[in-house]
């Protein structure tokens, strides 16, 4: 007998597959095991080159940023160590040497 994997609605071990798909045969909910993986796996985020970032990568600065408040910019080929991915329009949570906590858009790193 395959692996059961619990139902996503009701989280009962009480399933069978059914083709391509599962059914829960307590609630009747039937469900596609790959949806549900990548429907829990979060949302993919990309530097200005395409590759994907994760938590604790190394970043490198693509353009000069000006920052408010700040007396200069954030310069282009500033490096970016270990970096922590968060939701909202700034997806990139870090700390800069010399300039301190900042928020950033995953648009203007690229992976180090």
């Amino acid at each position: 007998m395959p692996d059961t994997k619990p139902c996503p609605e009701c989280r009962s071990t009480i399933t069978y597959p059914t083709g391509t798909s599962w059914m829960c045969g307590e609630c009747g909910h039937e469900w596609n095991p790959e949806e549900v993986a990548a429907a829990n796996a979060g949302p993919v985020v990309k530097d200005a080159n395409g590759n994907v970032l994760k938590d604790g990568d190394d970043v490198v600065m693509v353009k000069d940023l000006p920052v408010k408040g700040a007396p200069k910019a954030l310069k282009a080929g500033t490096k970016v160590r270990g970096i922590r991915l968060v939701d909202g329009d700034h997806n990139i949570d870090c700390r800069i040497e010399g300039f301190g906590a900042m928020a950033l858009k995953s648009e203007f790193v690229r992976k180090a």
